[in-house]
């Protein structure tokens, strides 16, 4: 029967995650057929896009597991569409369209985010929603990704909450006007159909559940889901001792050349089931790009938190009922109008491992990680192509830090990213460019009883002429500190290589560099950093670090001791005689 769906439901863990799965089920599909049927490469290979459902007060229901960031995007939007449209003034086929970081709550501006208003009745009661990075939207720069752009206006186009679709048609006129703002206007305009379709898809997967089990019974549900996410929180922060813990993490600078490196602080403070979050003393509003939205704070926050206290908690607007957040206007975290947020990921990671470090001091031992590389690198290349022009995007993983018991992973994403990488054989088939290596970089993950993950170095060879060449990174100088004793993770490198002179080692942020066939650009990112004495650390671990390429014996000595080292390769041989 309809209303067997929530009985008892916020006091039945287990049928409360039936209900879970099944609306993760639902934004699950939308997010498949988003990457399935995109044309871009960073959404179709890379998967830089994020779905979710929302209730009719604007309320995160459940998010696919994609790119926490996004979590901003998807509230911040919806949020925005319900001050711009009242529900009473939207009717069915409507759908809304927005990215702008100030005028609708969203992150950066080649998030483009479209919202659908699922209908019940004749009344809204849920909204599809799903985000997509456009690897172009406009502004001098391809990619509208360069670190030193001092305001949202070099940042490309600026879209307020605009009705996209009236029923169900979309409004050609606006499509075409954002589509040729930017330097790939086809392959914007088949991804924005596409976003509009998939919401069209999840309006029909609410349909069917609302029709098989009530639409009573499924917003009863959905309310239980949303106190049992904030009660099961409150559970976890109470189980922590009161007090402040305080954590703090460095960037190399504001985004502007010559400048100094710059403080996220944060502040936790643990009262009873409440958990403040203070960014007193973080460091002043970026002259760059690398300003953090107030709906990309919140995210960032609330990533952390569950990552640190309940990484199986349901992904909803839940997490945000023991949560309170400060942050100084004008602060790189709370920017003013008209701030360039286009490399705000850099940020949010800076501030996801400052938060992290803070909670490490009451976390319990299995709980604790040594920080990552906390940056978000990326590389851009531009260029013509039969057709018109090209952007190629890809942001880089790197390593991340050692935990009790095991090992960082090498060469992922981290916090509030979570794309993949673009494969050597699509990028070679899609753009005019040769990968040269694509490798682990060695000795960068720090030394520990357990080792930080290594950093990942990819280098690209033009093969055409006019090409530019631009990256975005962090971590330069500020690298990842160990802990208990751990070693700190490796720097980030970029270089590059032109074809008539030496290798030229470059900054954090690089924007347009001219490049001609033949010349290469090298990315390094960061290493994850070690946790505890490298003294501790198992002989045969270390000998397979040695063998794999993974630690040099120069530095393993380094690190290890001459003893140490001589001990892990004698028992290597042993193994191998074996």
């Amino acid at each position: 029967m309809p209303d067997d769906l929530s009985s008892g439901l916020a006091e039945d863990p287990i049928a409360m995650e039936v209900f879970a799965n099944r609306l993760l089920s639902i934004s699950e599909e939308m997010g498949n057929a988003l990457v399935r049927s995109s044309f871009s490469t960073n959404i179709k290979e890379r998967k830089d896009c994020s779905v979710g459902l929302l209730d009719a007060e604007g309320r995160c229901v459940t998010q696919a597991a994609h790119m926490p960031m996004h979590l901003g995007s998807l509230l911040g939007s919806v949020v925005s569409v319900l001050d711009r449209y009242p529900v009473d003034a939207m009717a069915e086929g409507d759908a809304f369209i927005c990215n702008d970081v100030f005028l609708a709550h969203g992150t950066h501006q080649p998030d483009i985010t479209i919202v659908t208003p699922i209908f019940h009745g004749g009344r809204v009661r849920f909204f599809a929603a799903n985000v997509g990075h456009h690897s172009d939207v406009g502004g001098p720069h391809p990619g509208s990704m360069s670190q030193s752009a001092r305001s949202i206006f070099e940042e490309g186009i600026r879209i307020p909450v605009m009705r996209f679709t009236r029923e169900h048609r979309i409004d050609e006129d606006l499509l075409n006007m954002i589509a040729h703002n930017t330097r790939e206007p086809e392959e914007r305009a088949l991804d924005l159909r596409v976003q509009v379709a998939v919401n069209q898809r999840g309006a029909e997967l609410v349909a069917r559940l609302v029709a098989a089990e009530g639409i009573e019974a499924v917003e009863r549900s959905v309310e239980d889901l949303l106190r049992y996410t904030r009660r099961r929180l409150r559970a976890r922060i109470a189980a922590l001792p009161d007090g402040t813990c305080r954590g703090e993490r460095w960037m190399d600078g504001d985004g502007v050349a010559g400048s100094e490196l710059l403080p996220i602080r944060v502040a936790v403070t643990i009262r009873g089931s409440d958990i403040l979050i203070d960014f007193e003393g973080t460091g002043p509003q970026a002259r760059g790009a690398l300003n953090l939205s107030r709906s990309g704070l919140e995210a960032t926050c609330a990533y952390a938190v569950k990552t640190m206290l309940d990484p199986e908690i349901p992904p909803n607007s839940g997490l945000f009922g023991g949560i309170a957040i400060t942050a100084p206007e004008g602060t790189i975290v709370n920017p003013r109008f008209p701030a360039a947020t286009c490399t705000r990921a850099i940020t949010a990671n800076r501030v996801a491992g400052a938060i992290i470090a803070a909670l490490n001091q009451v976390a319990p031992p299995e709980r604790k990680l040594a920080a990552s590389n906390d940056s978000v690198p990326a590389m851009v290349l531009s260029g013509q192509r039969p057709g018109g022009t090209y952007v190629y995007i890809e942001t880089l993983g790197g390593g991340i830090g050692a935990m009790h018991g095991q090992d960082g992973m090498e060469a992922s994403h981290v916090h509030v990213t979570n794309s993949s990488n673009l494969p050597a054989e699509a990028m070679e088939i899609e753009y005019p460019v040769l990968v040269d290596q694509y490798a682990l970089v060695e000795d960068s993950g720090g030394a520990g009883r357990w080792r930080g993950g290594l950093g990942i170095l990819r280098q690209i060879r033009s093969r055409a002429d006019d090409t530019l060449f631009t990256a975005r990174s962090d971590g330069h100088i500020a690298v990842a500190p160990g802990l208990e004793g751990g070693r700190d993770g490796g720097p980030a490198e970029v270089v590059f290589l032109p074809t008539d002179g030496p290798p030229q080692a470059l900054g954090a942020g690089i924007t347009a560099i001219p490049m001609r066939t033949g010349a290469a650009a090298r990315v390094e990112t960061p290493g994850g950093a070690g946790l505890g004495d490298p003294a501790a650390r198992d002989p045969l671990a270390l000998a397979e670090d040695i063998a794999d390429g993974k630690t040099s014996r120069a530095n393993a000595v380094r690190d290890y001791g001459e003893t140490a080292v001589a001990a892990a390769e004698a028992l290597w041989t042993t193994k191998g005689d074996r």
